[in-house]
């Protein structure tokens, strides 16, 4: 018989009885998602919560059994692999949730963000945000641990200053702000310098939050231009503005500030039209980081932003394709933004895209997120996508595509009988959504099913009459 507390200080077996209750949790969660036809956005938000838990937990659990690096703490005490952060290696003091549902010590985290990077460290999969969620069931778990191991965990933990910003600094960072306003060679130099060190010294991005006049002086070399003469200004100045803009928006406390001043989204959206193939990519970039905040959501959809994005898909430049379509995606997860995204022509531009066979991954998941707006998927069945949708069911071997691709085609045969027709088609000739319902992912296998359900009572109907 195992002694008292035995169990409760084995961080395996904590790991183990969270995850149970998580699954209670999140099973209790989902019914009243699909029970109730008027159920609220917190519960869906409560479920997002609660899976990403317990995928963290359950990779965590994975990872630490194959693991044999060891962090020796005080008192020679090892500490779990569940506790420890994937970047540092070490105890975690702040552990915090990334849009993968990845879980890393802030400090660690945040220094891999402030260095332009957009992807989960662990999983490589493009971030849909940037913003950091607490993770405080993980962080209870730590403390309890270390409560009973003896170990005393600082808040006040440091890992180096971010903001450890000199008056040496800020002097030369006022120095090069004063040379924007100068000639053109001045202009250039300063902000390639700027351009620089606000890519590998976080605290220089900071300092645009110090003074209330750094953003406009920032851009006033290139405001002032129409949109037909933006490409006029030197291909090196407009690339290097708008990319410190990007720089500078990449951290959390700047996202707010920089949407909000008035000629920012404005000069985004003229380089998107205008700039060159790098300037444009990166204005891209610089919206879809700006739009982690919902309320920076809304601002840029009311701002028209989304039709010189579509735009920019429509051209196809490899180099921007994949800013432009997380920009796009990350924007549209707005309802308001559907609409708009669907009135500026992106499904016709999307589905065009995707019957070519190009930038799969990326349009299918802005075309399924799209699909749950009554005309989208009025255009997309207009625009014959349905052939090309079983196609990519039937020929990819990405689980994804084939759950966005099943997603839309359910929506559509909701709204729209006759495509039907199709599905039944496809069957006869490749049983492809039978083929899905039964080897496909659990989502997947639901849409697959949904949508053969509907095609039985089709034909039963038929035969009946």
């Amino acid at each position: 018989m195992a002694k008292p507390g035995v169990l409760d200080s084995d961080p395996v077996m904590m790991v183990k009885k969270t995850i149970e209750l998580k699954k209670k949790e999140l099973k209790r969660l989902v019914k009243s998602i699909l029970d109730d036809d008027d159920f609220s956005i917190e519960i869906i938000d409560q479920a997002k919560e609660a899976l990403c838990v317990i995928k963290d937990l359950k990779m965590r659990k994975s990872s630490s059994s194959s693991s044999s690096l060891c962090l020796k703490l005080q008192k020679n005490v090892t500490c779990p692999d569940e506790f420890k952060c994937p970047l540092s290696k070490e105890l975690m003091r702040d552990p915090v949730i990334v849009a993968s549902g990845q879980t890393y010590d802030r400090p660690f985290i945040q220094k891999w963000l402030s260095a332009g990077n957009r992807t989960c460290p662990s999983t490589q999969h493009v971030l849909s945000h940037t913003v950091l969620t607490p993770n405080h069931l993980i962080r209870q778990m730590i403390e309890q641990w270390s409560k009973k191991q003896g170990i005393e965990l600082s808040n006040n933990f440091s890992y180096g200053d971010e903001e450890g910003i000199t008056e040496a600094d800020r002097d030369h960072f006022l120095c090069l702000l004063k040379k924007m306003s100068s000639g053109i060679s001045d202009q250039k130099a300063a902000a390639k310098e700027l351009r620089l060190l606000t890519k590998k010294h976080p605290c220089f991005r900071l300092l645009f939050c110090d003074f209330v006049d750094a953003i406009p002086r920032l851009l006033k070399p290139i405001c002032g231009h129409g949109s037909d003469s933006f490409s006029s200004i030197h291909p090196d100045l407009q690339e290097d503005v708008i990319t410190i803009l990007l720089n500078i928006s990449i951290h959390d406390n700047n996202k707010k500030l920089v949407a909000e001043t008035p000629m920012v989204i404005p000069i985004l959206m003229k380089a998107l039209r205008s700039g060159t193939t790098e300037t444009r990519s990166n204005a891209a970039a610089a919206l879809f980081t700006l739009s982690a905040l919902d309320s920076n959501k809304e601002l840029i959809g009311k701002s028209g932003a989304l039709k010189p994005l579509i735009d920019l898909l429509e051209e196809g430049h490899p180099l921007a394709m994949k800013d432009v379509a997380s920009a796009i995606f990350t924007l549209c997860v707005m309802q308001e933004n559907k609409s708009r995204a669907v009135k500026d022509g992106a499904v016709r531009v999307i589905v065009r895209k995707i019957k070519d066979r190009l930038h799969i991954d990326e349009l299918l998941a802005i075309l399924a997120l799209l699909s749950s707006h009554r005309r989208a998927i009025q255009d997309i069945g207009d625009l014959g996508a349905v052939p090309s949708l079983l196609s990519i069911i039937r020929e990819s071997s990405c689980e994804r595509n084939k759950e966005n691709c099943v997603a839309i085609l359910q929506t559509l045969c909701l709204y729209d009988r006759s495509k039907l027709k199709d599905i039944k088609e496809e069957e006869n000739n490749h049983r492809t959504i039978s083929e899905l319902a039964q080897n496909g992912t659990s989502r997947a296998k639901r849409k697959a099913s949904g949508i053969l359900e509907r095609l039985n009572r089709v034909v039963n109907i038929t035969h009946t009459a």
